[in-house]
């Protein structure tokens, strides 16, 4: 749990293809075993600290001839960004993934006593 003692709260979004392996054979869609996808996402502006990222699949293109296995996460979350992380694994033929994702924190305001950005 987070306990925000600023009064700047911050909420940026976005909504980012991660990757779109169907048109030229791509890993995602022709490999096997443990495969994994990550894209570093940057904020608009810095939080003050690392924020709450919440990430979700907006897109998934997938076989369905095959099993469906995905595991999807922020990771390395910093108050500049984090990396969205796609990973499938076994004969899952992922075509491509969008990921949709909220950053809830602590922000900067013009009367912190001190530069921001």
């Amino acid at each position: 749990m987070q306990i925000f003692t600023h009064q700047a709260i911050a909420i940026d979004q976005g909504d980012d293809v991660l990757f779109s392996d169907f048109a030229d054979d791509g890993e995602m869609w022709t490999g096997k075993g443990e495969r994994e996808r990550r894209k570093k996402i940057v904020f608009g502006a810095p939080f003050t600290a690392a924020p709450a990222v919440h990430l979700s699949l907006s897109l998934w293109d997938i076989d369905s001839a095959r099993n469906t296995r995905a595991d999807v996460t922020a990771e390395k979350i910093t108050p500049q960004g984090f990396d969205a992380v796609f990973r499938t694994w076994g004969d899952t033929r992922v075509a491509r993934v969008r990921v949709r994702w909220m950053a809830i924190g602590a922000a900067f305001h013009e009367d912190d006593w001190q530069d921001f950005y």
